[in-house]
């Protein structure tokens, strides 16, 4: 049991026993005051004894400390000496009724029975949902009779700590794979005379180095970004999609995807973390091209209402799975690993946006069909518009405007609707 856990099981077994001794002290000293009454009596006559005044106290205590277990976020069941509950907080009534509370209060029942021998009990209860849901239940013996469970959510850790075991086994992986290649091409180079399998396996030596470097480079600077939260740049953010554009057809060297903006609003200037928001839109404008077909097509999109300024990247590719969708932003998931290998992906690129946008007090959101494209929408908050310095540094002249691969303006925007993700 976590420390916090039974410091808040105490708390709980603390108020109830509180609860039964503040009764039984109350009784006690009627009962007393009823004797010694009874002996004035026969001495003075009858003393007057505040009774109601004893009752609206007793009523008041149990009352605050109803109230106060009704405000604690884990659930509070108690149960007498036949295991019937007798009681239930606000939190353990809420699952009254679900389906998640019916498989609860099962495991209650058999927590409450094994309490019966004076010791404490627990369980964890897994809810596969959607969504997936955990539960900590912990029953102990009460002095009176009966027990008292507290229902704890854990989804939340369970789900960190998942993540935290995820990120070890895969930063191991991707630092052993390529470091254990280059020592086996060293052996190899080392026994080999033949000068063009020495430059083959010299090449490969080199690009399993810059593997490595790249995942090293990716992992500081999500370190970097995570720990900084400077927001006094004042961004031109028409440059930076420009900046994106330029990265991404330098991707896509070759291949034949085509990286183009539309048509975007009058100059957008924001607050921000200019390096931050180039690194952030830059990954999601690479990510679309490197999951684009041969010749395929991805544009860049900037739009703004009232509450934000958003960047939308749409690309005509593989798609994303259903299932694979809440997953994309975390360390090192690949939805296709394969292909990843292939591209020299990191796994780290979409997890970088993802803590940009926060930093920003914005959002990352992500909208895919299988085979049919992938749409992220990369919003920050319109608070952050600021007008344009006196004297910006940079302008977006018509050489930054992206052009066709022949040098002519960019086709029209491609005819599916890309639609706004809801609000």
């Amino acid at each position: 049991m976590s420390p916090l856990l039974a410091l808040l099981l105490g708390v709980v077994v603390g108020v109830v026993a509180g609860i039964i001794v503040a009764q039984r002290a109350v009784r006690e000293a009627r009962d007393g005051r009823r004797r010694t009454g009874s002996i004035a009596d026969s001495i003075t006559g009858p003393i007057p004894r505040p009774i109601d005044a004893e009752r609206e106290t007793d009523a008041e205590l149990a009352q605050g400390l109803r109230s106060a277990v009704d405000r604690l976020q884990m659930g509070v069941v108690m149960c007498d000496t036949t295991l019937k509950p007798t009681y239930r907080n606000a939190s353990a009534d809420a699952l009254t009724g679900t389906h998640g509370g019916v498989i609860v209060d099962a495991h209650l029942q058999q927590l409450f029975a094994q309490t019966q021998s004076g010791e404490p009990a627990g369980a964890i209860v897994e809810l596969q949902g959607p969504p997936k849901t955990t539960f900590s239940i912990e029953a102990m013996p009460i002095p009176e009779g009966g027990a008292v469970a507290t229902i704890e959510d854990i989804s939340e850790r369970v789900r960190i700590d998942s993540m935290r075991t995820d990120f070890v086994a895969n930063i191991s992986h991707e630092l052993k794979t390529p470091v254990g290649a280059i020592a086996v091409l060293a052996e190899m180079l080392a026994d080999e005379s033949d000068p063009t399998v020495i430059n083959t396996l010299s090449s490969r030596v080199v690009d399993e180095s810059h593997r490595a470097a790249r995942t090293i480079d990716d992992l500081l600077e999500l370190s970097q970004i995570e720990s900084s939260h400077r927001l006094d740049d004042a961004v031109d953010l028409a440059a930076v999609v420009a900046e994106s554009v330029s990265r991404g057809r330098m991707v896509a060297d070759g291949r034949g995807v085509e990286v183009e903006s539309m048509e975007a609003p009058d100059k957008v200037w924001i607050r921000a973390d200019r390096a931050q928001l180039s690194t952030a839109i830059g990954n999601l404008v690479e990510n679309g091209v490197k999951y684009s077909d041969d010749g395929g097509l991805v544009q860049i999109c900037v739009r703004q209402n009232e509450r934000w300024v958003e960047v939308m990247v749409v690309d005509q590719g593989v798609g994303i799975p259903a299932a694979d969708l809440d997953r994309v932003f975390e360390r090192f998931y690949r939805v296709d690993k394969a292909r990843a290998r292939q591209t020299g992906g990191t796994g780290l690129g979409l997890a970088i946006v993802r803590h940009v946008a926060n930093n920003h007090g914005g959002v990352v959101s992500v909208q895919s069909q299988e085979g049919e494209g992938t749409t992220f929408a990369f919003r920050l908050p319109s608070r952050l518009i600021v007008a344009p310095p006196a004297q910006p540094a940079a302008f977006v002249t018509s050489d930054d405007v992206p052009t066709g691969s022949g040098g002519e303006p960019p086709s029209a925007p491609i005819s599916k609707k890309v639609s706004m993700p809801d609000e």
